[in-house]
């Protein structure tokens, strides 16, 4: 008999496989056996001789302990955490010690973990619990019994030298354990200066956590301080891999690029509009008139074209996710030479981009779009000021400038009011957030923190990126090809019952029972505008809405009430973009096997939903620090504000003119005892009645601000505006 070759035509040698024992059937063997079994115990009863087939059962095994479905007792014996009773679960801690496992199968009550229990473990970390009994709130208590899986492998906080050794006090505050620093590992950082230190030991029951600074990110108030901690302190990708680096130096933004087979919009006047500071220009508009109809085409640049699937690009763009924007700089997606250059479409110059053609009827609605491999070429690079000031004020002079392109503006206005009158027909949600920009001077100190002003030309671009967003949702579904969607759920029940109660209160309804629709929370919104509290009301609608999330199956978007939506329009910057370019283009390549792996999509959404938050996390740090910052200069002196927050133990306010928020501890409100009423978000004095309300008006003093905590402590000195008042009359303003 001829012996079978070892290798295959053209495929090379068979790769040898290690088979060993499936999870399950080692946890029907250990369910068999009643108690925990040893790694011998395990090789003997599975006939395991093989020292490779031996490691291959203990790298399972270690997996399966990191994973919470088995523990390694001090016997080195393997048991099963539900026949322990054992809760496994995400440890979150908080600043004054203690904190909760938070548990891994949503199953049940968090469990309280006294500070004590809270010494073997960090924020983050995975652990698991035994049951301890119940505290004196009646709340289960924990008792670690095991750390699964540990989340901080290096800290980012400040300095405090003691003799030769120092402490590194972690910037957050729910890692609530000093990491001590040997002398040797000090790296000559100063006293009081920000380092980033690696845990070298993690935390037991009679050690703190020691580490070694590998990092001196200098002193706490330098320009740009603020951004570098947030940036390591939320673990955001910010150098670029040598293979990055490799692939990046290899594109040349001036070599030919490949025309044939694209559809050539060279000859159309698309334009980009964005803001005066902006550097990466990556959608285009233009319409014109088509029969009784508008033609709408939306360009975004082809970034998939660049960034192949498997590609060190790729692979670095999928672990950040997105472009995350500081007040003072970027963390970009994606290297300088793609999205400030081959990928902005800067005008004049021949780029490659991607575009959603859609006809738009007489009334304002999409009738139908169509996508194709395009080529264009911007003919101007416009912002939103000078937009604005073209179509809307008509300014003459600047006319007369922008002659060539003035027809093909008042297109887009003509079609922008159309379509947004059309999209408000069916309720538009519109809770009047302000959002703001801090000011620098030339040494980087901040001078002013402004609200951002939104004019139509801003509305215009958002229309457009909205309905061809909608567009590709809509042409993917339909074909069946793999994406994914930008969801957003409806409110829970158990918020809406909570707004409803409050709306009862104040003579108002939410109509829709169990499921009301994005027109019913649009109608409220504009019955209560006008109305003195009107921001209250909006402020606890939009509270009650949960985030928006990116996930592989449609369920629609209730705040912009699309029954499907998707993003397409800025893949220079958010992962999911690109990966719905690459599911376009095996849409009208006809190629449903390149399009994305549903399987990896359902991964992919949650780790992009997660840098999402981990961006916006880090924003509000870095923007918090600056304003502390900003506010020192401020000590002492009173400002109006409004109330954002009502808790027990104080109320929240946002300065008027200057945009920053801080506490009023409710042992800094006149003279009284306060009782919190939760249900109408307030705190009402028993004696003199003064009432303080989310959204009511109060005049404050800053007293105190801690940039290293990113607090602000404020003291009330008067109430205005009627919002916090004496049960009986209004009582009378200070001068």
């Amino acid at each position: 008999m001829r012996k079978r070759s070892n290798t295959r035509s053209g495929q090379g040698p068979r790769t040898h496989r290690v088979v060993i024992p499936e999870r399950q059937v080692i946890l029907d063997f250990l369910r068999d056996a009643g108690r925990p079994r040893t790694l011998d115990h395990l090789l003997s009863h599975f006939r395991i001789k093989s020292n490779e087939v031996r490691d291959a059962l203990e790298t399972r095994l270690a997996a399966m302990v990191r994973d919470g479905q088995l523990l390694l007792n001090r016997r080195e014996g393997y048991g099963l955490i539900d026949k322990l009773n054992l809760v496994t679960g995400r440890v979150v801690g908080h600043p004054d010690g203690y904190g909760f496992l938070i548990p891994d199968d949503g199953v049940g009550t968090d469990l309280f973990l006294p500070a004590q229990e809270m010494r073997t473990v960090l924020h983050g970390d995975r652990a698991a619990a035994r049951v301890a009994g119940t505290d004196n709130r009646g709340r289960r208590e924990g008792a670690i019994v095991e750390v699964l899986e540990r989340a901080n492998t290096r800290v980012v906080g400040r300095l405090k030298r003691q003799g030769r050794v120092g402490f590194v006090t972690p910037d957050n505050r729910r890692v609530n354990q000093d990491v001590l620093i040997p002398a040797e590992d000090l790296m000559n950082a100063r006293d009081g200066q920000f380092v980033v230190a690696e845990v070298v030991t993690q935390p037991t029951r009679h050690a703190q956590p020691i580490g070694r600074v590998v990092e001196v990110l200098g002193e706490h108030a330098a320009p740009g301080m603020a951004t570098e901690i947030a940036i390591r302190a939320s673990g955001i990708p910010h150098e670029w891999s040598e293979d990055v680096q490799r692939e990046a130096a290899q594109m040349d933004p001036h070599a030919s690029l490949p025309i044939r087979g694209r559809l050539d919009l060279r000859d159309v006047a698309l334009v980009t509009i964005d803001g005066e500071d902006a550097r990466d220009f990556d959608d285009a508009v233009y319409c014109e008139p088509a029969g009784k109809g508008w033609r709408l085409i939306v360009a975004i640049a082809d970034v998939s074209h660049y960034v192949r699937p498997g590609s060190a690009l790729d692979v670095s763009a999928r672990e950040r996710g997105t472009s995350v924007y500081f007040p003072d700089r970027v963390v970009p997606m994606l290297p300088e030479v793609l999205s400030n250059d081959l990928c902005s479409l800067r005008p004049d110059v021949d780029r490659l981009a991607m575009v959603c053609e859609m006809d738009v009827g007489p009334d304002g609605k999409v009738r139908g779009a169509k996508f194709a491999d395009a080529i264009i070429r911007s003919a101007a690079r416009l912002t939103y000021t000078e937009v604005a000031a073209l179509v809307v004020d008509k300014d003459a002079a600047l006319r007369s400038k922008r002659a060539r392109i003035i027809p093909h503006l008042e297109h887009l206005y003509q079609l922008f009011k159309l379509m947004n009158r059309k999209r408000a027909e069916t309720g538009v949600l519109d809770f009047d957030t302000t959002e703001t920009r801090i000011m620098f001077d030339a040494n980087g100190m901040v001078t002013a923190v402004k609200p951002l002003v939104r004019n139509d030309a801003h509305r215009l671009i958002e229309e457009f990126m909205l309905a061809a967003n909608v567009a590709t949702a809509s042409a993917l579904e339909t074909a069946g090809i793999p994406a994914l969607y930008r969801n957003h759920a409806g409110p829970k029940l158990e918020k809406l019952e909570a707004l409803r109660e409050f709306l009862g209160e104040v003579g108002l309804d939410l109509p829709g029972g169990e499921s009301p629709r994005t027109k019913d929370y649009a109608k409220l919104c504009h019955d209560v505008t006008g109305r003195e509290d009107s921001r209250l009301i909006k402020t606890l609608m939009l509270r009650s809405l949960p985030l928006a999330v990116y996930s592989a199956e449609n369920i629609g978007h209730f705040g912009l009430d699309f029954t499907a939506y998707a993003h397409f329009t800025s893949p220079i910057r958010r992962y999911p973009d690109l990966m719905v370019h690459r599911a376009i283009r095996a849409m009208i390549n006809r190629r449903v096997d390149t399009a994305p792996d549903e399987h990896d999509l359902h991964g992919l959404a949650q780790h992009c939903s997660m840098t999402e938050r981990r961006a916006d996390e880090a924003t509000r740090d870095a923007v918090q620090r600056l304003k502390c910052g900003f506010m020192q200069q401020h000590l002492g002196e009173e400002f109006p504000g409004v109330i954002t927050g009502v808790a027990a133990f104080g109320i929240f306010v946002e300065l008027d003119d200057l945009f920053v928020e801080g506490m009023v501890h409710i042992t800094a409100l006149p003279s009284d005892y306060y009782q919190h009423d939760p249900v109408r978000h307030q705190l009402v004095g028993e004696r003199r009645g003064l009432k303080f309300r989310l959204a009511g008006k109060v005049r404050v003093k800053v007293v105190r601000v801690d940039s290293d905590e990113k607090k602000m402590d404020f003291e009330v000195v008067d109430v205005g505006g009627g919002q916090a008042q004496h049960g009986r009359r209004k009582r009378k303003r200070r001068h």
